[in-house]
């Protein structure tokens, strides 16, 4: 089986990682990577982290490029090598705009695509934009859709997806996350350099950790979020830590609002084992992103949603997180319950983690090559038709 690996963002990385690693324990399958470079800076961090190089790097990101500029770039420069490596499968992951354009130059070659985190909806095409319409039409191409609970299966059924197209998987980032985890806790000089990298967080005061980059939030919705992270920032109890994304969108209020405040540390993005290591540390996490909402709960870290919708809601059934919106006052008034009510924060910290066991690598890979041995007999028994099948002459009337 040949199979190519899509992915561009930080995020796909992560939850792609444990996906290239099982393909590697894999006999009989070749498996290469393709990297758009939608996050370059970011996707290079993530990828030392898990021992990953590419294949093919399309380098796609220029300036103030539109969505547009993107999708017609990745298509451009993806097309050639369909041609030239013609995988039997592609695997893009989630929603992101490398994820649909992907899926749509395998569609146009007539190649299966797999979708990795299939399923997730909010019902609502602009909420979050653009990227519940990406996973909606990727979903409307692929051939195989990996869903990581329960709900996004039934999602998919619902849209009248076949049931033997979708399989139940677990959320890969999961995967991810209990293999980093596992290295910090038992190799001794990784640990001991994330100690000494972030020797300033005091061991004193309650660390929130917040993570934002949603498009929708830019302009009023971060300063909305800014505003908010000022008011909690009062209190003497309490340091934030910011791994502020490298959108200027995002830069530029957060370093305006936040940048003077002593018990705020506005540092760059994180390559994996330190996020990691900063969300073990962290006493709750304000977050608008979905990895981060799926992460946590199984560091038993409560987290604060800052967004209207949420396309995982298995988390807030499951008491794990909640949607807090980018309202100040919202999010202030729930920092302040999960900082001054232990039962509160308790019966958030110690829910189960509706995402994953970590084994939903193993379990895609599984699918793959079964999808891959059943199509080669069929189309072994196709090409053995027309002489298997032919009448006798005396037959054709």
């Amino acid at each position: 089986m040949k199979a190519l690996l899509i992915f561009g963002t930080r995020p796909e990385a992560i939850k792609m990682a444990p996906i290239v690693h099982e393909f590697r324990r894999t006999i009989g399958v070749d498996a290469r990577i393709c990297v758009t470079g939608q996050h370059k800076t970011m996707l290079s961090n993530v990828m030392a982290s898990f021992d990953i190089k590419a294949d093919y790097d399309l380098n796609v990101m220029k300036q103030n490029q539109s969505l547009n500029d993107v999708f017609v770039r990745i298509v451009g420069k993806l097309d050639p090598i369909l041609g030239e490596f013609a995988p039997d499968i592609v695997l893009v992951q989630g929603d992101t705009t490398t994820s649909w354009a992907a899926a749509m130059a395998a569609f146009y070659r007539g190649i299966p695509v797999g979708h990795v985190e299939a399923g997730l909806r909010t019902g609502d095409l602009f909420s979050p934009w653009p990227e519940e319409a990406n996973r909606r039409m990727t979903s409307v191409i692929a051939t195989r859709h990996y869903a990581p609970t329960h709900a996004a299966k039934k999602a998919l059924l619902d849209e009248g997806h076949l049931p033997d197209a979708v399989r139940v998987t677990g959320n890969t980032v999961i995967d991810a996350l209990l293999y980093m985890h596992q290295r910090i806790i038992s190799e001794k000089p990784l640990r001991d350099s994330l100690d000494k990298r972030f020797s300033f967080i005091s061991g004193s005061r309650k660390l929130v950790l917040v993570t934002g980059h949603r498009r929708e939030s830019f302009g009023a919705g971060f300063e909305r979020i800014c505003s908010a992270i000022r008011t909690i920032a009062k209190r003497d109890d309490v340091q934030v830590c910011y791994p502020v994304h490298l959108n200027p969108n995002v830069q530029e209020p957060v370093h305006r609002l936040l940048g003077d405040l002593d018990n705020v540390s506005l540092i760059d993005p994180l390559d994996y084992a330190a996020f990691v290591y900063l969300m073990d540390r962290a006493h709750l996490i304000l977050t608008d992103s979905g990895g981060v909402q799926e992460e946590a709960p199984s560091l038993g870290k409560p987290v604060l949603v800052m967004r209207d919708t949420s396309e995982r809601m298995e988390g807030v059934d499951a008491g794990v997180s909640r949607l807090v919106t980018t309202d100040p006052a919202t999010i202030v008034t729930h920092v302040n319950q999960l900082l001054d009510s232990p039962e509160r924060y308790a019966a958030m910290a110690t829910g189960k983690n509706p995402y994953g066991d970590g084994l939903a690598a193993r379990r895609i890979i599984k699918d793959l090559l079964t999808w891959h041995r059943s199509i080669s007999t069929y189309e072994s028994a196709v090409t053995a038709a027309p002489v298997a099948m032919q009448l006798p002459s005396s037959a054709i009337g």
